[in-house]
Parts: C-alpha cells; sequence; structure tokens
C-alpha cells in the first residue's frame, strides 16, 4: 500500500487549509474564518494537492470536507485575483477536476453561506450534512457569469432538470430546509450536531476496505464521468466568453458601489 503523507494524530496547515488524518478520515477544513473561508488561489492549490494525494493514499478511506467558523465557503475570494503566482482560474480548473475525479468517498459538512465554488463544490460530495444556518446560492446570474465545478450537470443530476434551472436562472438563496426538500443535503441537524454526525458517518465509512470503497465509488460514479468531463469544458468556454464581459463589469461595479445592477442598459 501506499504510505500516508498525512500524521496520524497531527495537523497540519496549507495556507488557509487545515488537514488531518482520523484514523482513515482525512478531515480537510477550510480556514479563513474572517473571510467566510473565501478561497484564494493557494487555497486552489492545496485544494488539488491534497485531492490528488487523499486518492493514492491507502491510508486515508474518506475524506471530509468542512469549514472552520460560522460559515462552509463564501466561493472565490475575487479580491485575490492577481495575487501570488499561477493563473487563478487554471488553479481553481485543476482543484475542481481533483475533487470531480476523486475516487473514495466524500461527506461533507456544511453551516452557513455556501456560495458559487462553496456550494457547488458540495454537488460532488457522496453525503451532505447541513446545519440550520445552511443557505446555498449559485450567484452566477448575477455577476454576469456562467456555472462552474461542472454544476450545469452535477446539479441536474441530483435534483432534476427544472429544480437545477430555477436555483441557477433565479439566483435565489435556498435555506437549509429547502435544500433538504430538493435533495441536495441528507440532513440537516442542529449547529452543534453537525461536526460531530459527520465524522461519525465519515468513520463509519472508513472502516470498511479501502479497495471495496474505491469500486463502489468508480461503480457510483464512472458514468457520470464524462458528462462531468463536457461540462467542465463548456463552463470553462462560458466563463472565458463572461469574464471581464460588460456583463460582468456592471456587476462588479455595482456590488463595489453598493447599488443593484443595471444590467437593462447593457441591451443592444
Amino acid at each position: 500500500p501506499i504510505r500516508s503523507p498525512f500524521t496520524a494524530e497531527s495537523e497540519q496547515m496549507t495556507d488557509y487549509i487545515l488537514s488531518e488524518n482520523r484514523d482513515g478520515v482525512l478531515v480537510v477544513s477550510f480556514n479563513r474564518p474572517e473571510k467566510k473561508n473565501a478561497i484564494n488561489g493557494a487555497m486552489w492549490a492545496s485544494l488539488r494537492d491534497l485531492f490528488l494525494a487523499a486518492s493514492g493514499d491507502d491510508d486515508v478511506a474518506c475524506v471530509l470536507l468542512r469549514g472552520n467558523g460560522d460559515n462552509f465557503c463564501a466561493g472565490v475570494d475575487l479580491a485575490s485575483f492577481g495575487e501570488g503566482e499561477g493563473d487563478p482560474q487554471a488553479l481553481f480548473n485543476e482543484a475542481a477536476l481533483a475533487v470531480a475525479e476523486f475516487d473514495k468517498p466524500l461527506v461533507a459538512a456544511a453551516q452557513g453561506v455556501c456560495i458559487g465554488g462553496g456550494a457547488t463544490v458540495l454537488f460532488h460530495a457522496d453525503v451532505v450534512y447541513a446545519a440550520e444556518s445552511f443557505r446555498l446560492r449559485l450567484p452566477f446570474a448575477s455577476l454576469g457569469l456562467a456555472p462552474e465545478w461542472a454544476s450545469s450537470y452535477m446539479l441536474g443530476a441530483n435534483i432534476g432538470a427544472q429544480r437545477a434551472a430555477e436555483l441557477f436562472y433565479t439566483a435565489d438563496w435556498v435555506d437549509a430546509e429547502r435544500a433538504l426538500a430538493l435533495g441536495i443535503v441528507a440532513h440537516v441537524l442542529p449547529e452543534d450536531q453537525l461536526q460531530i454526525r459527520a465524522l461519525e458517518t465519515a468513520a463509519s465509512i472508513a472502516r470498511w476496505p479501502v479497495n471495496a470503497l474505491r469500486e463502489i465509488k468508480r461503480s457510483l460514479r464512472l458514468h457520470h464521468l464524462p458528462a462531468i468531463h463536457l461540462a467542465m469544458d463548456t463552463e470553462q468556454a462560458a466563463m472565458t466568453r463572461q469574464a471581464g464581459s460588460p456583463e460582468n463589469i456592471e456587476a462588479i461595479t455595482a456590488f463595489l458601489e453598493k447599488r443593484p445592477p443595471e444590467f437593462r442598459k447593457l441591451r443592444r
């Protein structure tokens, strides 16, 4: 077996992402609570590296993805674009692919806001637990952008085409009760029970043989991968067309100026 790069009882920090192997459960935590766990380029790189390493590590049977503080993840930190090394869009694409192709069970525990990439990553989790404070939003239309993380396929595959289309087109908030009714999350729990229940489930999964878990995940996931790859390619092309477009600029300008965007003035 491949030996683990993760220390069994110690916690290691990669920028603003923490990872800890708890007896076969790799707990990966967004750790930027002062920014609602918004993700910068370095964090995308860390997330990519953690999932790639966990995939080939026989000492990791299951991953639990969570967020420290009051929120799961507010998505991409737009203010971080241009900071550090590497192309932030390329780093995001690599991280998204690493999560989408992850070949072992993925459990997520989500509380507070889940926006953009902080929402669409949940569609790739095998089991999602939500706290009562859970609030999810797909803001792409309101930003003049396109979906990402193969969410244009995954959400419809999870909850049905019409329900997914409604959430994308309206960019409305989805609270925990509605997320449960739609099938976005498996259970809604009190705040103080969320992490305990999610870790218990991940630990229950991790007791089984790792290769059996790989084969089950492959059986559940393999037929989705061609559509996921196509969705990612389509979304990336759409994002390239929309990023920096007049609609996108108006959305960002309006946000910074704390006013409603005026998209109608941009229509031909």
